[in-house]
């Protein structure tokens, strides 16, 4: 009997052992499977969760690159934290009886381009719209909004009727001979409009983009100012669609400073923004339906102020990983196609690799403010590679040859740390980081004592001075190296030592992304 029990008790638990087995290796090898399937038995990397360790170069680099916001700002200033800049512009708009007096100051001049400028409030408003999180962490999502808010007041104002847009405060053909700060601006600053008679369809459909993208950053904290965004981006996207014409050849005056290649590409991003804020399928029946005439399907573009092909590609993308039974997407299939060649352009052993790049690996396309191409191509490989890895896809085909998806964030963080002062050179091209940076920026409130009373001309001794700027424009990412490597600090050098507000707002949006590890939204709205 004893024996016989005791061997019933060792058979139990010798087929309860097997049972527990067979559940293990089945759960082991539906995991395995499951991985297979999506790309995580790469070792592609794991999964992104909340914001994880902060990195302090890079959360170091995104405090003074949003300073930078602060030194352009024009208006009457609020809680200013920048001790050699005032309030100016004051009066902007009077002649139209508007309040123009908010917005940014584009570069190193005072000029206020409404193209470019929308273009820098719908970059800070997707940067926050993804990296919010990590901008929080570290204590820079306040900063970032204000900035935004401050521009987007403007972008308001700026939009008194619904077919009535004013892109441009100031004359270039005055302001441009004159050097002296802008608190002390004394020139007329004459203001240009676009409407029906004169339409400008890339700006009018850029500022909606603005609009749409900014009203989904304030929707949950100022909803009575979302609501007013939103609005007004409707009202322009049609304008921009009904009216069509290009801004360029309606005021061929814009041409010299920010001439615009064509309008198909700013009323694709226009209304991928405004499917992102209302989800009206209407938008993106608009870009489906639109894409074979704008689109420029299977070639790959640089993104800029001027070509928002890339950046259109890889917004309408993330539909894609994320909402995979979305109603209506299936004509968006072509735009991640080319988001993916984008991306295949941009890793440098990928077969389809760009040779627009210099030996020590910074895209370059541009003589003129070539870290535009840089640190856009940066943001929108860490974009995609962010959307990768939360839709648990960690491969992506180049012709053939797999890549992982971080290594687009590597790419990503070799333009960031080439732009912080790992590069041949050993310099910093973010003004105030790191132990050498530009001290001759192209700038004029950096240039000129702050105590000191200067008239359009009298400026100009302390552009030719030999000394250093006496005031740092901490955070400013200036023009960028020639393709050989070469880059010459001096004021009389634009080309390579002028900031701009649309180049620190990619800038933002690459930092942010960096600073620490975080997943995407699965929804914008």
């Amino acid at each position: 009997m004893g024996e016989k029990s005791k061997s019933r008790g060792w058979c139990g638990w010798f087929i309860a052992i097997i049972v527990l087995a067979s559940v293990v290796l089945a759960v082991v090898y539906t995991v395995k499977l499951r991985m297979k399937k999506s790309g995580d038995d790469d070792g592609g990397g794991p999964v992104p969760g909340p914001p994880g360790a902060i990195d302090k170069k890079y959360a170091d680099a995104l405090k003074l690159a949003l300073q930078f916001f602060d030194i352009q700002k024009s208006g009457k200033l609020e809680n200013n934290k920048i001790s050699w800049r005032g309030d100016s512009g004051l009066k902007d708009g009077s002649e139209a009886n508007l309040d123009l007096s908010k917005g940014l100051y584009d570069a190193g001049d005072h000029i206020k381009f409404g193209f470019p400028m929308a273009f820098t409030a719908t970059v800070l408003s997707w940067s926050i719209l993804e990296y919010g999180d990590q901008m929080n962490v570290v204590n820079q999502l306040d900063p970032a909004k204000d900035s935004l808010r401050w521009t987007t007041d403007y972008l308001i104002k700026a939009h008194p009727s619904d077919n009535v847009l004013y892109i441009q405060v100031g004359d270039p053909k005055v302001d441009h001979p004159c050097w002296e700060r802008p608190e002390d601006m004394k020139e007329k600053r004459p203001l240009t409009k676009i409407d029906a008679d004169t339409p400008g369809t890339e700006v009018a459909a850029e500022t909606a983009a603005a609009m749409a993208s900014a009203s989904l950053v304030f929707k949950d904290s100022d909803p009575t100012y979302s609501a007013t965004l939103l609005k007004h981006a409707k009202q322009l996207f049609d304008f921009a669609e009904t009216k069509r014409g290009s801004y360029s050849v309606n005021i061929p005056e814009v041409q010299k400073f920010y001439n615009s290649t064509g309008y198909g590409d700013e009323l694709l991003w226009a209304a991928s923004w405004l499917y992102h804020a209302t989800e009206d399928k209407t938008y993106l029946d608009y870009v489906s339906s639109h894409g074979k005439e704008f689109a420029s399907f299977g070639n790959p573009t640089w993104f800029s102020w001027d070509n928002k092909l890339a950046g259109t590609q890889v917004l309408l993308s993330r539909l894609l990983f994320f909402k995979k039974d979305l109603s209506g997407s299936k004509g968006l299939g072509n735009y991640r196609n080319t988001a993916k060649a984008v991306m295949c352009g941009l890793l440098p052993k990928s077969p389809t690799a760009t040779a627009s790049r210099t030996n020590g690996g910074l895209i370059w396309v541009s003589e003129w403010n070539s870290m535009q191409q840089s640190v856009s191509s940066a943001f929108l490989a860490s974009l995609f590679s962010d959307y990768m890895l939360t839709s648990r896809i960690h491969k992506i085909s180049c012709d053939g040859k797999i890549f992982k998806a971080t290594e687009l964030r590597d790419f990503a963080k070799s333009q960031a740390d080439y732009m912080l002062g790992k590069n041949p050179l050993g310099t910093s091209f973010v003004v105030g980081y790191g132990d050498k940076y530009p001290q001759f920026v192209h700038h004029r409130g950096a240039s000129i004592p702050a105590d000191a009373t200067t008239g359009c001309l009298d400026g100009f001794k302390w552009f030719n001075s030999t000394k250093p700027n006496p005031n740092i424009a901490y955070g400013a990412l200036v023009g960028g190296p020639f393709f050989n490597e070469t880059f010459t600090d001096s004021r009389e050098n634009p080309m390579q030592n002028e900031p701009t507000t649309y180049n620190n707002a990619l800038l933002v949006g690459l930092l942010s992304s960096l600073v620490t590890t975080s997943s995407a939204l699965q929804s914008l709205k």
